[in-house]
């Protein structure tokens, strides 16, 4: 899989509506797993929330979106994010090391429960950034 760069967009608790809007809206398969789906212990109240959704359509969009994290603060306006994602590990980490350069990283690039390599970041420009790099399905 080529590596793509696509729109992550955090909601307030309705992400599966939204989510499930966007998919009538472009069409597609829309996939979504909930903090419970990944046994994440801290929910509680969320486990129920999306903690990742993708829709995939056929013209060729990707967008992805969930619910804020637990214990994190929503802000309309800032709730989207640019997604690299791939199975490239060093094309992927060495956008990784100039994005998170001279700026801040929030989630350092390592492995995830989920089981992929993932981190976070805002570059020195304030936009925030997710790397994702998929483990290759065996």
């Amino acid at each position: 899989m080529a590596s793509r760069l696509n729109p992550y967009i955090s909601f307030n608790g309705d992400a599966r509506q939204a989510m499930e809007f966007y998919e009538g809206v472009f069409g597609g398969t829309l996939r979504m797993h909930t903090y419970a789906d990944f046994g994440e212990k801290q929910a509680g109240d969320a486990a129920d929330k999306i903690m990742h959704g993708m829709l995939e359509t056929t013209g060729g969009f990707t967008l992805m979106g969930a619910d804020n994290p637990p214990g994190t603060e929503y802000t309309p306006g800032n709730n989207i994010s640019v997604s690299l994602s791939g199975e490239d590990a060093d094309e992927l980490r060495g956008y990784w090391d100039k994005l998170s350069g001279n700026g801040t990283v929030s989630v350092p690039l390592e492995k995830q429960m989920w089981g992929d390599v993932f981190g976070m970041c805002t570059d020195r420009f304030g936009i925030t950034w997710m790397v994702n790099i998929n483990q290759p399905q065996t």
